[in-house]
């Protein structure tokens, strides 16, 4: 499958990202990592994730409090948000 990010995904990415950058430069390195790795169980088996929605679903992001949040389509996933776990709670629902 097909991924995609929504332009406030990839900001939000970014924005986590740099957040551990500036706390600790590998620990940027390896939360990007975690994320590249997430997408990629996203990708290889959709479903896997916690329901949120009928088209939305939720996998959590190992050893950070970040979640990504994708909506499945036929042939796309489109990741709707790269979430803190413990702020704002469904901030992203207005994307879907």
């Amino acid at each position: 499958m097909r991924l995609e990010f929504l332009l406030e995904a990839e900001e939000e990415l970014v924005a986590a990202a740099e957040f551990y950058v500036s706390a600790m430069p590998r620990l940027g390195r390896e939360f990007l990592a975690e994320v590249t790795r997430t997408c990629g169980l996203i990708a290889e088996n959709p479903t896997a994730g916690s329901r949120l929605a009928p088209r939305i679903r939720r996998r959590l992001v190992r050893r950070f409090p970040y979640s990504v949040i994708y909506a499945e389509f036929s042939d796309t996933i489109l990741i709707l948000a790269v979430a803190h776990q413990r702020r704002r709670p469904g901030y992203w629902q207005d994307r879907t």
